[in-house]
């Protein structure tokens, strides 16, 4: 029971979790005084039922620095001040040197995607293929956070969540170009020059047959958006819910290599685990960003004339930036949910429109068809080896998995926020196969009608740039101004969830796993999503873009693998206690 502290004893100090106060943590030991909860610590729920509890002295926030001034900080030393500097000296360097940066990041690219692509590959396959064993194997039937949880969210509301937040921005931006570019690479067939191929068509490409060539294209952008993507996040998100709720650790990355390096995961093993983490995050976050910025700055252009210079986008990620910033604030329930739930709507509402407006009945039957092909595909897409089709291979397969895995900290982390209570099965076909069958059906209604408006005679859109062929097509369908500006508003509420849900994770993770960390650090880290965008739009636009995002994911990609072993072997440890 607590009581008061008598007036010949040292003035009373809040307890944050470390030491500090020897008098009130002596006072606590002995039972004659309970610690003040930590205001910024969010308890995660016990485990209802029998689980295998991993026991551990580590509390949550005891390496972090504290202060009110000049602004309220509680910053986990040195996870925080690490990551903080790379991220700001990055940024001060790029703005500086525009102009000598941007070779460099296309230089980088080029090495990363071309020297470590079969890696990739390996690793996206492993991930697949774990969640497909797990969603069959009798481990599927564990739940997280025990035996007797229920839910915390709705179905719907979770799965807006974690849909919003997953892949919003690229589906908008790659929606009807992927697909087209694809087709139209794979109708031209392999072009051959001094003896290395030239072309960007995916495997060999189907020379002059325009239905195999729409099947190549649909299989080989269902293979960038379906099962792989999704898997990405389903080990990160798994790995953290399992060890956060069914073993009783803190809700960080670290905790999940607790099997592989014990008590140590709190020193620097777990900080370097960390500080990529956040820096993944980061620069993967900062890629979308710029990615949206982009295409938000060409809608703008195609339906009211507004400039597409870099200071129009700027300006664009400035605007976002401080909407994201005030969702932040709000926190998950009242910015974050409500956001997603508002996208959603949405985009349903648009992709419904291209359905019924669009060849409706080519749209419905190419899913399947598309389904089909994808299947067909799937394990000459997913060989790392014996193939020719560098261009396709490294430019969009390697750039891609990076990507996913540079984004997988944050919606791993986010997604398993709000998954206490499903199981293991229910969680990895909800997260894993429900998101891919959207996105097939995202991508046959966007890219198949622009394929088709294509082979029609209509080339508007295959000769437009990237970010302004979504609003190309849309200009063949009825009401487009109002389509177009739907679309936009899209892009821009997408790009607001993934800066806001983002920011909050990376406040966690540079808090030693603090949920409610003060708000000038989620203003922080908001902010600076924003400035590493714009450093990266004007030291060297989408190609900087990308080789910050495989640069940062290739590191993580070993975190990754180590997190599947942990899954399995955590997996294991409670079908033992349950046994």
């Amino acid at each position: 029971m607590s009581q008061t502290p008598t007036p010949d004893k040292p003035p009373h100090k809040s307890h944050k979790g470390h030491p500090g106060d020897l008098w009130r943590e002596q006072e606590a030991l002995a039972g004659h005084l309970d610690p003040d909860p930590d205001p910024g610590v969010e308890a995660l729920p016990q485990p209802e039922g029998p689980t295998e509890i991993i026991e551990t002295e580590y509390q949550i926030g005891q390496d972090n620095i504290e202060g009110v001034r000049p602004v309220a900080f509680d910053i986990h030393n040195p996870v925080f001040m690490i990551s903080a500097v790379a991220v700001v000296l990055f940024t001060a360097a790029t703005l500086l040197f525009p102009t000598v940066l941007g070779p460099f990041f296309a230089g980088l690219r080029d090495l990363v995607t071309s020297r470590f692509d079969w890696f990739f590959l390996i690793a996206g396959n492993v991930f697949v293929l774990l969640c497909l064993g797990l969603i069959l194997s009798p481990l599927g039937g564990i739940r997280l956070g025990g035996p007797e949880a229920t839910p915390d969210f709705s179905l719907t509301g979770w799965f807006a969540m974690l849909f919003a937040a997953g892949m919003g921005i690229g589906l908008m931006f790659y929606g009807v170009s992927e697909p087209l570019g694809h087709f139209t690479a794979a109708l031209g067939g392999p072009v051959v020059e001094d003896g290395i191929r030239t072309d960007w068509a995916p495997l060999d490409g189907a020379p002059g047959d325009e239905m195999a060539a729409r099947r190549l294209a649909m299989a080989a952008t269902i293979f960038h958006w379906g099962l792989h993507p999704w898997a990405i996040y389903a080990v990160v998100a798994l790995a953290l819910a399992l060890f956060a709720y069914n073993k009783g650790l803190p809700l960080t990355l670290r905790s999940v290599f607790h099997p592989l390096f014990g008590e140590r995961v709190w020193g620097w093993p777990g900080h370097v685990i960390d500080v990529l983490a956040v820096l993944a995050t980061l620069f993967g976050l900062a890629t979308s960003l710029g990615i949206g910025a982009e295409q938000a700055a060409a809608g703008f252009h195609f339906l009211f004339g507004w400039s597409t210079a870099s200071a129009a986008k700027i300006a664009l990620i400035v605007i976002i930036t401080g909407v994201a910033t005030g969702s932040v604030v709000l926190g998950v329930e009242k910015g974050v949910k409500r956001l997603s739930e508002i996208n959603m709507v949405l985009a349903l509402i648009l992709l419904l429109f291209v359905i019924l407006v669009g060849p409706t009945w080519q749209i419905l039957t190419g899913f399947f068809g598309n389904l089909g092909a994808y299947a067909a595909d799937l394990i000459p897409l997913s060989n790392p080896f014996g193939r020719d089709d560098d261009n396709f291979r490294q430019g969009w397969t390697a750039f891609y998995w990076a990507w996913w895995i540079s984004w997988s900290p944050f919606v791993g982390m986010f997604i398993a926020r709000v998954s206490r209570g499903r199981t293991v099965r229910q969680f990895l076909v909800a997260v894993l196969i429900v998101p891919s069958l959207i996105s097939v059906l995202w991508m046959t209604a966007f890219g198949g009608t622009a394929i088709t408006m294509t082979l029609g005679g209509f080339s508007g859109v295959a000769d437009a740039a990237l970010e302004l062929q979504l609003f190309q097509m849309l200009s063949q369908l009825p009401l487009t101004a109002i389509t177009s500006f739907v679309g936009i508003v899209l892009v821009i509420v997408f790009f607001v969830t993934s800066s806001d849900s983002g920011s909050l994770v990376i406040d966690t993770i540079a808090a030693g796993g603090k949920i409610h960390a003060p708000v000038p650090q989620r203003i922080f880290w908001c902010s600076f999503e924003g400035l590493v965008a714009i450093a990266l739009l004007l030291g060297g636009g989408l190609t900087a873009l990308q080789a910050m995002a495989v640069s940062t994911g290739l590191p993580f990609t070993l975190v990754l693998l180590g997190a599947c072993w942990a899954i399995v072997k955590g997996l294991l440890g409670e079908r033992r206690e349950l046994g």
